[in-house]
């Protein structure tokens, strides 16, 4: 059985440890069985992308959120 969250998509958390420790950004997604979330403009790392036809003709790079240990990030209240 997987363990009830009190973080939901939509919520506003503020990071409590690691490198972006003090942001408070907006949770884009859960991981629930990985107990992790995704914080827009948080833990952010840049990724090669290759060239395709539609979305990204060029390749190259873009900035992608990388999830965080739900334990490293608290509620917003209010």
């Amino acid at each position: 059985m997987a363990i009830k969250l009190k973080i939901k998509k939509g919520d506003t958390v503020k990071i409590i440890a690691g490198d972006d420790k003090g942001k408070t950004g907006e949770v884009l997604q859960v991981l629930p069985k990985k107990n992790q979330v995704i914080v827009k403009d948080c833990k952010v790392a840049k990724k090669t992308v290759k060239p395709d036809q539609e979305k990204n003709p060029d390749g190259g790079f873009i900035n992608k959120e990388m999830p965080i240990d739900i334990s490293n990030v608290a509620k917003v209240e209010g």
